[in-house]
């Protein structure tokens, strides 16, 4: 029965690996290897069914050990906003320019195909990424106490990303605030304090002479 088994699994990943490599060989005999071209159904298909196949069933299984709270939720969305929002956006949208430019695009994280997952599967892509996808994995190396952070860390994002669908406009004002900057960004903001403090000391040097 086990050998059967092996050999009905073995099969049904063989199948999943021709039909990748038949759509990639279509997608590349007709638009070539870019990624500007929108993922078909077949490929949207195989993807999800690859996915759902390189997630172990010890990983479904698992429970999330953090515990829901206000304190849980500010720590994640701040891990997300410096993290995750440049792929997935500060409302998991994915609609933000590297998330659209990714192929295929980085998901909506409110959706029914995120949302339906299981908090162990979330916790598993987050330490272990999806390959051939813009997905890095975050967890393992370091030393223990650095893995145990991570994990911690890993945990708390699940919580986010199912609080997702009822982000608040005030939550996202917020995590705005913590989106990294970039150089440009950063000059800019450097720029409008300096002018700033140089109204504000011309304005009292005014008032002193008057």
């Amino acid at each position: 029965m086990t050998h059967k088994l092996g050999l009905f699994l073995a099969g049904g990943l063989s199948m999943v690996a021709l039909m990748a490599l038949a759509a990639g060989l279509f997608l590349a005999s007709t638009h070539g290897l870019n990624a500007r071209e929108t993922p078909g159904p077949v490929e949207r298909w195989v993807a999800a069914r690859a996915r759902q196949m390189a997630l172990p069933k010890g990983a479904r299984e698992r429970e999330n050990p953090v515990a829901d709270s206000p304190e849980v939720l500010s720590d994640a969305r701040a891990h997300w906003a410096d993290h995750c929002a440049a792929c997935h956006a500060n409302d998991g949208s994915g609609n933000i320019e590297m998330g659209r430019r990714m192929y295929p695009q980085a998901p909506d994280m409110r959706a029914q195909g995120t949302q339906q997952l299981t908090d162990g599967e979330l916790f598993f892509i987050i330490q272990n990424g999806i390959r051939l996808t813009g997905m890095p994995g975050w967890g393992g190396g370091g030393s223990a106490s650095k893995t145990a952070h991570d994990e911690q860390d890993s945990w708390k994002l699940v919580r986010f990303i199912r609080h997702l669908p009822q982000l608040t406009a005030a939550e996202e004002r917020e995590m705005q605030g913590l989106n990294p900057k970039s150089p440009d960004e950063l000059k800019e903001e450097q720029e409008e304090k300096d002018f700033l403090n140089g109204g504000q000391t011309n304005e009292h040097e005014e008032h002193h002479h008057h």
